[in-house]
């Protein structure tokens, strides 16, 4: 798991449009690197929705938003269309970042134990170092947690 104080780990993963990402490319920007666990569920709309809301009000803060999550690029193109996110969503569909990060472990749902993504955010100046974990998400008001 990251700690306060921790540079970005590497990572190379394509966005929606199968573009491929590097952390070097989030250098010299303050970013927002948020992890969900599914596109289209009810908390990840809502979280994704709320961080859409507030767009503008995050960029005056100098920051790029980035999710992530399992799904394809396939996947997050429909949901950026669905709801009209202005924003990056990586497909890490191998979870080599999600690991890097320290949000892949097991989940527990109905007494039933799983992998899963631990829903997650990570704030990075713009050297690429770790200034704020928000470990507890509201997903309804996650734009204002980041923003307080």
């Amino acid at each position: 798991m990251l700690k306060i104080g921790d540079k970005m780990p590497h990572f190379e993963v394509v966005n929606q449009d199968g573009k491929v990402v590097t952390s070097e490319e989030l250098l010299g920007r303050k970013t927002i690197i948020y992890f969900y666990p599914k596109d289209n569920t009810r908390g990840c709309t809502a979280e994704a929705c709320s961080l859409r809301d507030n767009h503008e009000a995050l960029i005056a803060k100098g920051y790029n938003v980035i999710g992530v999550s399992k799904d394809s690029a396939a996947s997050h193109r429909k949901f950026i269309d669905k709801y009209e996110l202005p924003f990056t969503l990586l497909a890490d569909t191998t979870t080599q970042m999600q690991q890097a990060f320290g949000v892949w472990g097991e989940k527990s749902m109905y007494g039933r134990k799983y992998m899963g993504t631990m829903r997650r955010t990570f704030i990075f100046d713009e050297a690429g170092i770790l200034t704020e974990i928000i470990e507890k998400v509201d997903t309804k008001n996650h734009a204002a947690q980041i923003l307080k």
